[in-house]
């Protein structure tokens, strides 16, 4: 056996351009093997015949489709052979049609391509001729002309071609001859001819053997054995009104349906003259199954299911004799035409599909391949297929029959992850009849968006002294791609806060995104500060996106007011001197503290919580000056003591307390004329007021000058110190210096301004020791101005 390539002459040109178009390549082969074949038997070696290498059949996944019920062909994809995979009988695939073919779809993958494969299975002479009984029983009148025919049961024969029947035999005898003729089919039948008169009386029963031979070889036979009663005279026979009838029937017509009424007429009368009709002994048992014969009126029903698509012409052979005795029968054929009606919808065969497909996968990517049939003939069988226009895929159609999907444009998953395409397939009938098959196509993702986050940027607020290991926010990122290229990992970008490595201050939970705090924060030394948080997913590549977090630091109430001034000296309370001859409202002395916390938490309020005489001095809320209500009198003690309460605005407050003596003396002494305003000489030289004020106004306006010029560097260098972490402008500004310098009370001091949005007043705040060495006298004063007041 052998494959031979079919030429397909009038369509080879728009077979290639249709093949070049969707990258797919149409062939045709066809084998031929006998029926009855055992499993494994060879037919053909595919994989040569159609120049493929064999190597590479499982990976382009090399497989056969076929429209039978059965799988009866498979391929070996080890050396290509295609192999008898189920024993096949020809009569239960094709019946007696004259060529029988199994239509086969080969398909191979990477790249697609497609061919077809024709089958013939060829007819072995495997079925005997059979008559549908073993005896035959015959009466025939004695008047009986020579050359009388007498029609027999036909023998049947289920192969077909050289294999089916083709000669009848009868056994030896002295009155009867065959005559063997042909139906238009081509199908052999006999009639038994009478060669000379019979005589009843010298002989009324006559037995001879009939033989059916097919053209097989070796060849195979039947008999049946005929009996023949002779009978007494009946000379006259009915007669047909038309020696052949014809008629029109639809197919799938009901049953019951009148197809025409057969007319006969004999000349005899009484039982002689009733005629009865009925299928003649040769008519198929296929005929018989679909048609019926009313043996008294003659009329032709429908009885089985009439097909078109089965046969489209029907002989009907039939007879009607009289009942009279010796009753001879006549024949007569009818012609059945059917006419094909629109009772076959389309079937739709989903050769191969190629799913999930990539959403990058460029228009014209091949998805499926479609066939369709129709059983109807004509326009009947003729089949348009279409889809869904607002699908991003076409339908095109590679030969007639055959359809590939492809998609027209660029798919997103992450619009639409899957698409049911319904397919419609349309025949050209009337009425049409449609059928429609769903194909899923599933979006396979790809790492085309990066992370986002929920929000552009995001600010959050920390209160000082929070716990190290805290949460202090959570950022949140999505990513609309699925499975792994969605999966999001959290990190923390590197960057430097005050010098030290932003991964000192935070952590961040990769999983969660989670933040947080590994250290206390402060706010007297970290106001505010800023972290790029990274979101990347887990695909190939990985594709990332950054934001922004603000983390503000909160001011605790966590500093009580320190006492600047009056300090106590070599362990004893402080003591100051009021002379007895002052006035009311006199200045004694002026508590100086400060607060290291900000904002509420360092407005101070002072308060004397205890004194000598209660009535006789008074400190002012806010500025701690001391003063005098009323005239000191005689009667008045010479020390007073008083114990000043300094508290804090702060919820809750913190507070501090000085004691301070004051000895009441009748004069000043010149050691202290160097106090200034807390001392006052009972006759001051009028020229020494004027020189204390020039000093002390150019004390202060060097100190002024040397307060800006001090927190122009200062801030320029804080400038340098955030520009390496990428402060984002809205930054509050913080702009601190620092001062050394006396007082008049021969303490050392260092000052910082610092310049906060926070702050409703300018006041100076104490907050941390310049050097160690000196943490007792030496203190930073922070002072925060309203902008309004520059």
């Amino acid at each position: 056996m052998r494959g031979s390539w079919v030429p397909v002459t009038g369509l080879v040109v728009c077979l290639l351009l249709c093949a070049c178009v969707v990258d797919l390549v149409l062939a045709q082969i066809r084998y031929s093997i006998p029926e009855e074949l055992e499993h494994g038997a060879f037919v053909g070696n595919i994989a040569e015949d159609l120049g493929l290498d064999v190597a590479k059949l499982s990976a382009r996944r090399f497989r056969i489709v076929s429209g039978a019920k059965r799988q009866y062909l498979e391929v070996n994809l080890e050396n290509g052979i295609l192999f008898v995979n189920e024993k096949m009988d020809r009569e239960d695939l094709c019946e007696r049609s004259p060529s029988c073919f199994l239509h086969l779809q080969v398909v191979i993958e990477n790249p697609l391509e497609l061919y077809r494969v024709e089958v013939e299975i060829l007819d072995v002479n495997d079925n005997s001729p059979s008559f549908p009984w073993s005896e035959f029983n015959l009466d025939i009148t004695e008047s009986a002309a020579p050359g009388s025919c007498f029609p027999l049961e036909s023998a049947q024969d289920q192969d077909v071609g050289t294999n089916s029947l083709r000669s009848y035999q009868l056994s030896a005898n002295e009155h009867f001859v065959l005559n063997i003729q042909t139906r238009n089919d081509g199908s052999k039948f006999a009639e038994l001819v009478l060669d000379t008169p019979l005589d009843r009386e010298q002989q009324k029963r006559h037995e001879m053997v009939l033989t059916a031979f097919d053209g097989g070889s070796p060849g195979r036979s039947g008999t049946a054995l005929i009996t023949i009663t002779v009978l007494d005279s009946n000379d006259n026979v009915p007669v047909f009104d038309r020696s052949v009838y014809r008629a029109s029937l639809v197919e799938n017509a009901p049953r019951g349906t009148l197809v025409l009424k057969l007319n006969a007429t004999d000349l005899d009368e009484g039982s002689n003259g009733e005629v009865t009709y009925a299928f003649s002994g040769h008519a198929p048992l296929k005929v018989r199954e679909l048609f019926s014969v009313d043996p008294y009126t003659g009329e032709i029903r429908v009885k089985g299911i009439v097909d078109y698509e089965k046969a489209s012409v029907y002989e009907l052979y039939v007879q009607a004799k009289d009942r009279g005795p010796s009753a001879v029968a006549v024949h007569s054929k009818v012609l059945v035409d059917i006419l094909d009606v629109n009772d076959n919808a389309p079937e739709v065969i989903l050769t191969s599909v190629s799913t999930p497909v990539q959403e990058d996968a460029p228009p014209g990517t091949v998805i499926a391949v479609i066939s369709v049939m129709d059983r109807d003939s004509g326009e009947n069988g003729n089949v348009d297929c279409q889809i869904p226009s607002n699908v991003p895929f076409q339908l095109h159609s590679s030969f007639k029959n055959y359809y590939t999907l492809v998609t027209s444009e660029f798919l997103d998953r992450e619009a639409v992850s899957e698409y049911n395409i319904t397919l419609t397939a349309r025949d050209l009938g009337s009425p049409p009849l449609s059928t429609r098959k769903t194909i899923l196509v599933q979006v396979s993702d790809i790492n085309d968006n990066p992370p986002r986050f929920s929000q552009p940027s995001y600010t959050v607020y920390v209160t000082e002294n929070n716990a190290p290991g805290a949460s202090i926010c959570s950022v949140t990122a999505f990513d609309p791609d699925s499975n792994q290229n969605a999966y999001l990992s959290y990190s923390i970008l590197e960057g430097q806060i005050q010098g030290m490595p932003v991964s000192t201050y935070v952590s961040i939970n990769s999983d969660n995104g989670n933040i947080y705090a590994l250290r206390s924060f402060d706010y007297e030394q970290l106001r505010n500060f800023q972290i790029l948080v990274q979101a990347q997913d887990a695909g190939f590549p990985p594709l990332a996106n950054n934001i922004t977090v603000n983390v503000f630091v909160l001011d605790q109430n966590d500093n009580a007011p320190v006492i600047v001034s009056p300090l106590p000296k070599n362990g004893t309370v402080a003591t100051e001197v009021v002379p007895r001859l002052v006035d009311a409202g006199y200045l004694v002395t002026k508590i100086t503290a400060l607060d290291a916390d900000a904002g509420q938490n360092s407005r101070l309020s002072y308060q004397v919580l205890h004194a000598t005489d209660p009535g006789l001095f008074s400190v002012a809320l806010y500025t701690g000056e001391i003063r005098t209500i009323r005239r000191l009198l005689e009667k008045d003690a010479t020390r007073q003591r008083l114990v000043i309460l300094v508290k804090d605005n702060g919820q809750p407050p913190l507070s501090a307390t000085v004691s301070i003596v004051l000895n009441v003396i009748d004069s000043v002494p010149e050691s202290l004329s160097d106090f200034g305003d807390l001392t006052l000489s009972p006759q001051p030289p009028s020229n020494l007021a004027l020189y204390l004020i020039v000093s002390l106004s150019t004390i202060s306006l060097i100190f002024l000058v040397a307060i800006i010029v001090l927190a122009a560097v200062k801030c320029y260098k804080d400038r340098e110190t955030l520009s390496g972490y990428n402060l984002p402008p809205f930054a509050l500004p913080t702009n601190c210096m620092e001062v050394n310098g006396n007082s008049s009370l021969s303490q050392s001091y260092c000052y910082k301004v610092c310049l906060t949005p926070e702050s409703a007043k300018s006041d100076f705040m104490f907050l941390k020791p310049c050097s160690p060495g000196s943490t007792k006298n030496t203190l930073i004063i922070s002072h925060s101005l309203n902008y309004n007041s520059l």
